[in-house]
């Protein structure tokens, strides 16, 4: 699943295309004036991942301002509501920070699609997950997962600790309280960050859960109110889609017998040494992530957030414009969008041929 040399040039080529069509139009206004020159009209609602978000206003974006005659809707409620929202037939496809479980699948529930069919999962944008601080005069920072679980989970409550001191000589770390700030509502954010420190540290004795699984701490709504709250705060420490980060303070994360920073690269590293989910249907391309490589360059804290879609809808007048929708985000100008857009790591061209695949067959 290694990203080919052509492939990346092209992507590297779209991006410098896509940074002029996304300054010259914005999320959610198709370029008006009459007929799509594809032929292709009508409304589709999508929503999930707020991680997705950026990136989904900006494939929203340069995607009606091609095709006039479509409008996408996409709402970032979260992974657990996009899901929710998709089995109840509520949105023609949803983001998604994890695929569906296989006693989900096994329900058999989705009210939009044809009985019996297997649904797509396609993992369409991959970023690392960053952890976010506030602290005067320090801007990053190294520990490892066992310091990270203390943290988070309320162990470790000054910043001048020994654990991470250890790590840390050349900071100048303050005898100041720790505020950690995790997700109120189910997030695949969480559930993906949870997993890595379930993975990798006996410290955490919960297992991964979409659902923030400790007492204390600050809860906040949604990838923008973590964000806003380690923003505003002092001594805050959070985490969030890297894509977000923006001017905060950011850990590198143990690995082996290095710290490594995160980076779209480390990301699509994890990603391209794990294993396809068993048992899933060909257009189902859900895949198990390994987060206790110690391999080098890789960044284990991970998200790999999916569209997701029927394979066969009960609406046939979707059919298309889902199709069509999910097929530009996975094309070299939908990935170079979201590089641009979200500093997302771009499917490798093998993802891509199989996404394709799936994609061709929705009907």
């Amino acid at each position: 699943m290694r990203l080919s040399s052509t492939r990346l040039a092209s992507i590297a080529a779209v991006a410098v295309a896509s940074t002029i069509l996304l300054s010259s139009c914005a999320a959610n206004e198709p370029t008006p004036g009459g007929e799509s020159p594809s032929g292709l009209s009508g409304t589709i609602h999508g929503g999930g991942a707020s991680s997705q978000d950026a990136a989904q206003q900006a494939w929203v974006a340069a995607f009606q301002n091609a095709n006039s005659g479509v409008t996408v809707e996409y709402e970032p409620t979260g992974s657990g509501a996009g899901r929710d929202n998709f089995v109840a037939g509520a949105n023609s496809f949803t983001g998604s920070d994890r695929a569906f479980k296989d006693e989900e699948l096994a329900k058999d529930n989705f009210a939009g699609c044809v009985p019996s069919t297997p649904i797509v999962e396609i993992p369409n944008y991959i970023s690392p997950i960053a952890i976010i601080f506030n602290l005067d005069g320090v801007t990053s920072l190294n520990l490892d997962a066992d310091t990270i679980a203390g943290i988070f989970k309320g162990d470790i409550t000054k910043w001048n600790d020994p654990k991470i001191a250890s790590q840390n000589a050349d900071a100048d770390l303050p005898d100041l309280a720790i505020t950690a700030v995790h997700r109120s509502d189910e997030s695949g954010t969480t559930e993906n960050f949870t997993d890595y420190l379930s993975a990798n540290s006996p410290v955490w004795d919960a297992e991964a859960s979409g659902d923030w699984p400790y007492e204390g701490g600050e809860a906040a709504a949604q990838t923008s109110g973590v964000v806003d709250a380690v923003t505003n705060g002092t001594g805050t420490i959070g985490y969030a889609d890297a894509s977000r980060a923006g001017g905060l303070g950011t850990v590198a994360v143990k690995v082996g017998g290095d710290y490594v920073e995160y980076s779209a690269a480390a990301a699509a590293a994890i990603v391209d040494e794990s294993p396809a989910a068993p048992g899933r249907d060909a257009v189902d391309l859900a895949i198990e992530l390994d987060r206790t490589s110690d391999a080098a360059g890789v960044y284990p804290i991970v998200l790999v957030s999916y569209l997701i879609a029927c394979s066969d809808y009960a609406d046939d007048a979707v059919v298309d414009l889902v199709k069509a929708y999910l097929g530009y985000i996975i094309s070299d100008e939908g990935q170079a969008v979201g590089v641009e857009a979200a500093g997302i790591a771009p499917i490798s061209a093998t993802l891509f041929e199989k996404a394709k695949t799936a994609i061709d067959s929705i009907k």
